[in-house]
């Protein structure tokens, strides 16, 4: 038997001893995350959810800083769906206009831990909210590096928005969820 490819492992799952398979010397590691709930089927929308609270909550704080008004310039300027915001509410108060929304959806997005039609509106203000900065990505000015040949060899800003995809599709798994979630609670 080969060692690290056909072993097994033995894993509990609270009804009894279940076998299983294995991959070699990382069974006894996969024991421990089974052991310890890593499987447990809610445990990723749980993280997920509880993660993008803390986001919103620290990303909106910065909105309501001098510092981070300034810092918003070429994004709020080049992004095709939140460009208005400027001329509606002038420097500071788009900043201000963008971190109320933050604070509310991740507010909506921890209430949906105990109120899944809460959790539906904060999920759905997180995917708008993604939207909008994912949008941003191909107008930003000096994004992408000249001298590496340009697209896709990111600078400036855009690596700083690259991370809004990742935040973009948690948002769709958690609006997926909320609504399964909803349409499971309401009778037949």
């Amino acid at each position: 038997m080969n060692r690290f490819v056909e072993r097994r492992l033995v894993a509990g799952d609270g009804d009894g001893v279940v076998r299983v398979p294995g991959p070699g010397l990382l069974g006894p590691l996969i024991n421990i995350f089974v052991r310890y709930g890593l499987l447990k089927e809610d445990l990723d929308y749980r993280v997920l959810r509880g993660a993008m609270g803390i986001i919103f909550f620290f990303f909106g704080y910065q909105k309501w800083w001098a510092y981070e008004a300034q810092r918003l310039i070429p994004y709020i300027s080049h992004g095709p769906l939140i460009f208005w915001l400027y001329p509606a509410f002038g420097l500071h108060g788009a900043s201000w206009f963008l971190g109320g929304f933050e604070w509310t959806f991740g507010t909506l997005l921890l209430l949906g831990f105990w109120n899944k039609t809460l959790g539906v509106l904060g999920a759905l203000g997180s995917c708008m909210t993604f939207v909008g900065t994912v949008t941003i990505t191909p107008f930003m000015p000096d994004g992408w590096d000249a001298s590496a040949g340009g697209f896709p060899a990111m600078t400036g800003n855009v690596p700083f928005l690259m991370k809004d995809v990742a935040l973009l599709a948690v948002s769709f798994y958690l609006l997926k969820q909320d609504v399964q979630r909803v349409v499971k609670s309401q009778p037949s």
